[in-house]
């Protein structure tokens, strides 16, 4: 059994929080189904549905350069938080995932009170900001910032800045 390096467990709680995630994110090839199929399987009903991209997304960036990367998304439930993800356009960090893994489990999630300090967090201690973006709420606040795993945890996690105010949801 692998042990997780604690100089790096230490970096991940003092980014992100000593506490459990507050979202399980799966990638997936089609939304409409997947929705449909986690519904039954998980009894959720109160799916909220997002299109990211350049047009809504202040800042994207992946992997240090400016980013192009589009996605659909639907989020359900609480306590974690259910998020599947289909790419749309790329390149980006899902895109990278299914070149390698294939769909299913992607990122671990967690709510922090601002992207940016976690951000600076993470790359003081040596992670690579690997995909991330700001302004997708209604307010142009809220963030994003992924941070791969490889060696340790075996998956990305992300940093979340949750808006005050959420966008509409589109129609599945």
């Amino acid at each position: 059994m692998m042990r997780v390096n604690e100089d790096v467990a230490n970096a991940i709680s003092r980014a992100l929080g000593s506490r459990g995630p507050d979202q399980v994110a799966m990638l997936v090839e089609d939304l409409e189904a997947s929705v449909q199929m986690w519904s039954t399987a998980l009894g959720l009903s109160d799916w909220k549905i997002y299109t990211y991209s350049q047009d809504n997304v202040a800042d994207p960036m992946y992997r240090g350069q400016p980013g192009k990367f589009k996605m659909r998304l639907a989020i359900a439930g609480t306590s974690p938080q259910i998020e599947l993800i289909q790419p749309l356009e790329g390149p980006s960090i899902y895109h990278d995932w299914i070149a390698e893994h294939g769909y299913g489990m992607h990122h671990l999630g967690f709510f922090v009170p601002s992207v940016e300090s976690a951000m600076t967090s993470l790359e003081e201690d040596g992670f690579e900001i690997i995909q991330s973006g700001r302004g997708y709420g209604l307010d142009y606040d809220g963030g994003f910032a992924y941070i791969e795993t490889p060696g340790t945890l075996g998956l990305v996690l992300e940093a979340i800045e949750v808006p005050k105010r959420r966008r509409p949801s589109e129609a599945l």
